[in-house]
């Protein structure tokens, strides 16, 4: 789990940093405005294969897991993935831990202003602080029911003019 992390956190991070790799691959992925669920795995075939072919095959090899392991491992990795770019805490309150990923802690990263921040995909946010990429943020209620994620570190305004 922590080597698949960390291989999918260095790759999204390269995906970013690298305007070459960002215009011809990665930014397939955020052409979806909003994160749905299905936007999770939407993406170009090339990432896909370096950050979850490779990635898992490694995962899977230095962890020397079972085939049974494997199943479910890699069943948690898709529910977690889609779960964090559905846009809604679907998962149990184990979800909202500080050191674990989340919709709301994912959506930071795709604000427009957002980018260069919180590339943790699927478990742990202790890449994003180690390597000094987390944006903290709030989740302030609207009413209603309505909940709203908020980087207070961005400058919101600066965008919306």
């Amino acid at each position: 789990m922590v080597w698949f992390d960390l291989w999918h956190y260095t790759w999204h991070r390269t995906l970013h940093t690298s305007r070459f790799l960002y215009r011809n691959l990665h930014s397939w992925h955020h052409r979806l405005v909003v994160p749905y669920s299905f936007g999770a795995l939407y993406g170009h075939p090339v990432e896909s294969f370096v950050t979850d072919a490779a990635g898992g095959t490694g995962a899977f090899l230095v962890s020397d897991m079972s085939p049974r392991a494997s199943i479910f491992f890699f069943s948690l990795c898709t529910v977690k993935v889609i779960d964090n770019h559905c846009g809604l805490s679907l998962l149990p309150c184990w979800d909202r831990l500080s050191f674990w990923n989340n919709a709301a802690y994912h959506d930071v990263h795709h604000r427009l202003c957002g980018g260069k921040y919180n590339y943790s995909r699927l478990f742990f946010v202790v890449w994003d602080r180690m390597f000094g990429t987390y944006m903290p943020f709030v989740i302030e209620d609207r009413g209603g029911g309505m909940l709203q994620v908020r980087a207070p570190g961005l400058d919101y305004r600066r965008i919306n003019k």
